[in-house]
């Protein structure tokens, strides 16, 4: 341990080799007491030179990290905005509106009922789209352009607090279904076709009045414009299901439109109006339960379609039961007996039926009665004679299928 005498300018690999020279001396001993008193012997030889080199190598240390330090520290404080934070949830206008959706929102709605699921809506909706073309064209004496800018499947409370006002709400019902809808006009399409309408002039676009109700002339012509596009949606809606769509109300607070719950889903149909320079959109919402008694019917993926039913299949199993061979069993007479006196019966005990050669026999397939007929012999067979017609069943297809349905329904 001499060589320790010159101890400020001693190094890191000076004081390895000073531990290594005391542990050399040491030795292999076993004692923890010993070992670690060599080492402490190592450390007051060592002095204070070696402390503070290694105290100033630990502070450049700690400089070096603490510009990392700052950096991680401001990115854990940071604050996301408003942007970031939509994207983080799913609630991401531009996506929404595109109908991509992810985050907490895609969660949400993962149970809602998607509108492609009912490939028949599309197709009702198209035909809603001529037959309005048309009728606009009518009404307005006008070039007016109608298209379907998109189906959407949305929450009714949702569409409610989504609505631009002001606008005008037509409340509908209909009978067949017994269920209500909704059409909403905005406000541009409603100062549009009041221009039109009152002769505005040509080349200029409508001027919306802010901060006053829509008077009772504005309400009317928009109470017909309502009027037509729902007898349109009945023509559309004619060759799957004969329905009349009832215009009871026009209200301009969604509060008073309520229809639904606000968690049901609806079906979204959004509509836009071009006249030349001016229009705007309508939008059509029907809540899934007002739907629901016409869900088959929209299943089909082309009119007509017949869901559980092959028509090549019925003709080959009719050919199928036409030529097979059934047993039938001609039964002379029926009786109960007491379980007892079957038990009690011996060889050689006779049995009186109380039957006559000319009574009519039963003739049975399994245990469904076909037809009576007459016994007598044939050679040394007995023989059977139809007497009646084959019995047919009580029971139609129709009703068997009306059976077996609320059969289902129960289990």
């Amino acid at each position: 341990m001499a060589d320790l005498d010159n101890e400020d300018d001693l190094s890191d690999d000076d004081m390895a080799d000073a531990w290594g020279a005391a542990l050399a001396e040491q030795g292999a001993g076993d004692d923890d007491d010993d070992l670690a008193a060599a080492w402490g012997a190592a450390l007051e030889e060592q002095g204070a030179g070696g402390s503070d080199d290694m105290a100033a190598q630990w502070a450049a240390m700690i400089d070096d990290s603490e510009p990392d330090l700052e950096n991680a520290t401001r990115g854990a404080d940071r604050v996301l905005n408003q942007e970031e934070i939509d994207n983080l949830l799913g609630f991401n206008i531009e996506d929404t509106i595109a109908g991509d959706q992810s985050g907490i929102r895609a969660l949400i709605n993962s149970a809602m009922v998607s509108y492609e699921r009912l490939p028949m809506l599309e197709i009702v909706f198209d035909r809603l789209v001529r037959l309005t073309t048309t009728s606009l064209r009518n009404f307005t004496s006008d070039n007016v352009e109608v298209s379907l800018d998109s189906i959407s499947s949305v929450r009714f409370g949702d569409y409610l607090n989504s609505i631009p006002l002001p606008a005008i709400l037509g409340v509908f019902k209909a009978e067949e279904w017994d269920g209500f809808g909704l059409v909403t006009v905005e406000s541009s399409l409603i100062y549009s076709i009041i221009d039109v309408l009152l002769g505005g002039g040509r080349g200029t676009s409508a001027v919306r009045v802010e901060g006053r109700p829509y008077t009772t002339i504005e309400t009317g012509l928009v109470q017909q414009m309502v009027s037509l596009i729902l007898q349109d949606a009945e023509q559309a809606f004619a060759p799957l299901s004969p329905v009349h769509f009832n215009l009871e109300r026009l209200e301009t607070n969604p509060r008073f439109a309520a229809i639904s719950r606000p968690a049901n889903a609806a079906i979204l149909v959004e509509l836009r109006i071009d006249m030349e320079d001016r229009g705007g959109s309508v939008e059509i919402m029907m809540p899934y339960a007002t739907l629901e008694p016409i869900r088959d019917l929209l299943l089909q993926m082309f009119m007509g379609e017949k869901f559980g039913r092959d028509p090549i299949w019925e003709g080959h199993l009719a050919t199928e039961i036409h030529a097979a061979q059934v047993e039938v069993d001609a039964v002379l007479y029926e009786t109960y007996l007491p379980l007892g006196r079957v038990l009690s019966l011996d060889v050689g005990q006779t049995l009186v039926f109380d039957k006559e050669p000319s009574d009519p026999v039963m003739i049975k397939c399994g245990n469904v009665p076909l037809t009576e007929g007459t016994l007598g012999k044939v050679e040394d067979s007995i023989s059977i004679r139809v007497a009646k017609n084959l019995r047919k069943p009580k029971m139609t297809l129709a009703a068997f299928e009306r059976a077996m349905q609320s059969e289902m329904g129960e289990q």
